[in-house]
């Protein structure tokens, strides 16, 4: 499965809501990476482990701990740029890989471009098409938060 879609920050068309800056968009995907508990319901706790600095791009593994089953991933930091996370597959899911890109059309306008792939074959998987739209849907549906949550993280002085 593939799954891309974007979500627009910065809007010049709606001048009610506060621009923000792409180092304020950048630190909130750090946090969504680096403390993301307080943006995945049902995320327990997050262990990270040993980071790796070269150059531009910081790496770490993380163990995320849903209670009933742990995710283990690594996750790459290009900053000010994307973020690459990549999922070891489960007893019960397959591995994957999350992609959130920032990108600045021209300077009025942010957006953060969400790209999620899994291994596998839907038929070896087993998922249906009902399935595959309502995963994508709770996807879409959590990025949009994870933007509104950077925003009131911006809002309260939290990513200056």
């Amino acid at each position: 499965m593939r799954f891309e879609h974007l979500v627009q920050v910065n809007d010049p068309l709606m001048p009610l809501l506060d621009p923000l800056s792409r180092a304020q968009v950048w630190r909130g995907l750090v946090l969504r990476v680096a403390d993301p508990v307080q943006f995945l319901p049902g995320l327990l706790h997050c262990s990270i482990g040993k980071r790796a600095v070269h150059g531009d791009t910081i790496t770490f593994d993380r163990t995320l701990d849903f209670g009933s089953f742990e995710v283990h991933d690594h996750v790459t930091l290009t900053t000010l740029d994307h973020i690459e996370v990549r999922a070891q597959a489960g007893d019960t899911f397959p591995a994957g890989r999350l992609t959130m890109q920032i990108e600045e059309p021209n300077s009025d306008v942010l957006f953060v471009r969400f790209v999620y792939e899994m291994d596998g074959d839907r038929r070896e998987d087993g998922l249906d098409a009902m399935t595959d739209g309502a995963r994508r849907k709770a996807y879409e549906l959590s990025d949009i938060d994870t933007i509104r949550h950077i925003r009131a993280l911006a809002e309260r002085g939290a990513l200056d």
